[in-house]
């Protein structure tokens, strides 16, 4: 299988030979024999290239899937998942990301000193095959992909302002009554000026001051200017304090599950495992995510 699937893809017996140290014809003739074996071509020759039949397309696949099983095996037999090392992506939302995932990061370096790694926080939707991406942690409904996800909390969307906010204009007692607040709306990616409340209700709203961050919504309505919508988890700290509280809570729509995401499954090699292992316990540990 693992001289098949090198020809495959040098779509060459002679490179592959090379590849594998072995003469030309001892590949052909191993190509051969696994074709009799299996009863079936799976390549079709020429004198000036070699390509895989419809049958050799759907054998490739599942070969390359019995020889990972194979690796992982053998390695996990050897021991060598106990020590990850080499390079690990992690994405997440820019604020989340910044507040939660850095020191689980930053602790996963400490725990493994053979680790590097890169993180990469940004409020946009990102193609974690395409951009090489180990773990994602995403908040919101997923879209069904052959990923595996494991949900390790929720967050609310909340609407907050200053106590001197509410003492000078006075409380909002329904979704429509923010059409009589100043607003600080964000303008990021995950953004809507339409503001969405259990029972389907619907507000749409014109905001005073747009900000391109949640930070500076937050530090808007922190100052007392004004109301803001944003994740629970971007300003507990503010409302542990009592800088920040929230109204229309029992407005609000169903929380928002939160999960940690990857796309090699039961294959993820030992520094994927080591990582989701520790994110899926501190995240799952954290009292404002749960």
């Amino acid at each position: 299988m693992r001289i098949f699937v090198r020809v495959a893809e040098a779509e060459s017996f002679a490179a592959a030979a090379r590849a594998l140290h072995l003469s030309a014809p001892a590949v052909t003739r191993t190509v051969a024999a696994l074709e009799e074996a299996i009863g079936t071509r799976l390549f079709v020759r020429t004198t000036r290239s070699v390509k895989l039949t419809e049958a050799g397309g759907r054998y490739l696949d599942d070969c390359r899937r019995i020889l990972a099983d194979i690796v992982e095996a053998e390695a996990a037999a050897a021991g060598s998942y106990a020590t990850p090392s080499g390079m690990l992506t992690v994405t997440a939302s820019l604020l989340f990301g910044q507040m939660y995932v850095l020191p689980i990061v930053t602790e996963y370096l400490d725990t493994y000193p053979a680790m590097t790694a890169r993180t990469f926080f940004v409020d946009r939707p990102v193609n974690i095959v395409e951009e090489g991406i180990d773990v994602a942690v995403r908040i919101g409904r997923l879209p069904d992909s052959g990923f595996t996800a494991i949900r390790v909390g929720s967050v609310r969307r909340v609407i907050c302002g200053a106590p001197a906010y509410f003492e000078k204009h006075g409380v909002p007692r329904t979704p429509t009554d923010l059409k009589d607040h100043r607003i600080a709306a964000s303008t990021s990616a995950w953004a809507s000026p339409e503001w969405r409340f259990a029972g389907d209700q619907r507000v749409l709203l014109h905001p005073v001051l747009s900000c391109n961050t949640n930070e500076a919504a937050i530090t808007a309505a922190t100052e007392g200017w004004g109301l803001t919508r944003v994740l629970h988890y971007q300003v507990g700290p503010a409302l542990r304090e009592g800088r920040l509280r929230t109204v229309l809570d029992e407005h609000e729509e169903p929380p928002l599950p939160i999960h940690v995401l990857h796309p090699e499954g039961r294959h993820a090699p030992a520094k994927v495992r080591a990582f989701i292992d520790l994110a899926v316990d501190r995240l799952r540990g954290n009292r404002l995510l749960n």
